[in-house]
């Protein structure tokens, strides 16, 4: 996408788009509301409606798909000025640069922290994107490929090209994403359970809140793979991998094969809960620890590890380890 405009002064200005492949095959409506940030949607459909946005200088409906090489031409807009952009002198905001795994020209892989969501929303004012977005302002797009809950850490994808998120969309829809989750969890996993298969389906209770239950007649078909890494006297530390990406998937799984994991304000067990907070585990031990995929770009077969956080090494290193182990 090329952008120019016809004059330098600080009048809102006429811009031109030129379209270019990346951008292309896109419904315009969905175009406008990404690249004019701040615009609301009401007024780009208005836009749209009085002929006030073009392409190749004729009228266009929202639902036309852009063409390699298009012209978009917007009339001057002015925005109101933005209060609730995201400071990149928060040291919450700050500190996502030092967490970045990967990046190139096309995709970044970040540790997200525990405790972030993912984007903002339900009375937060940013997640994750809109810190990156404001740590990377020249950045054409940034979007999500999947998601982590707010209180998993680790690896999270991001693309800043839509052919990468394509790409990565796909790849999650076939399979061959594999991401791995470490997990700490209550009482001794037997080595037998190397596969949990529970249906999975959301409820909604009395107070709002949203839990997921199992459910084999009516739940979602869920699978979830799990090995052991260490066994303690009172724990053990997993390693799992979701086949599916239902939602809390991993934590109802080994909920229902009575191994909570630590800290699941959701689903755990209270006492274990306890004994995890005695010495100093104050999140959810559930870890992003590595993602596997094909680079959109090169073809190459990819993976990025993401190194467990200060408090969760910590938690691990004063278990005790069990005999025989």
């Amino acid at each position: 996408m090329k952008e120019n405009n016809t004059n330098e002064n600080d009048r809102p200005k006429v811009r031109f788009i030129t379209i270019d492949s990346e951008d292309a095959g896109q419904r315009v409506d969905n175009f406008l509301v990404k690249t004019l940030k701040g615009v609301p949607k009401s007024h780009i459909y208005r836009l749209l409606r009085k002929g006030e946005i073009r392409a190749n200088k004729k009228r266009i409906k929202p639902e036309y798909k852009l063409v390699d090489e298009d012209v978009l031409r917007i009339a001057p807009i002015r925005l109101a000025e933005k209060t609730d952009t995201v400071s990149t002198q928060l040291n919450i905001v700050a500190n996502l640069e030092k967490q970045i795994l990967f990046e190139d020209e096309r995709l970044i892989v970040i540790n997200k922290p525990s405790g972030m969501a993912v984007h903002g929303g339900s009375g937060l004012s940013f997640g994750l994107i809109e810190a990156m977005r404001a740590l990377r302002p020249d950045a054409r797009m940034l979007e999500l490929v999947h998601r982590l809950d707010r209180d998993t850490s680790g690896c999270l994808v991001i693309a800043k090209k839509r052919s990468a998120l394509r790409n990565l969309h796909e790849q999650l829809r076939n399979k061959t994403v594999q991401k791995f989750y470490h997990a700490l969890v209550k009482g001794q996993w037997s080595a037998k359970v190397t596969k949990v298969t529970e249906g999975l389906r959301k409820n909604d209770l009395k107070s709002g809140e949203r839990v997921v239950i199992v459910d084999n007649i009516n739940g979602k078909e869920s699978e979830t793979r799990f090995k052991i890494l260490q066994q303690y006297q009172n724990a053990t530390l997993v390693r799992a991998f979701p086949v599916t990406g239902r939602t809390h998937q991993i934590r109802v799984h080994c909920q229902v094969k009575g191994h909570s994991i630590a800290c699941d304000a959701k689903y755990g067990h209270e006492g274990f809960d306890e004994e995890m907070k005695s010495i100093g585990l104050k999140r959810l031990f559930l870890h992003a620890a590595s993602i596997e995929f094909t680079h959109p770009l090169s073809n190459e077969r990819m993976k990025v590890e993401a190194p467990l956080d200060g408090e969760l090494q910590k938690a691990l290193n004063k278990l005790v380890k069990a005999r025989g182990h």
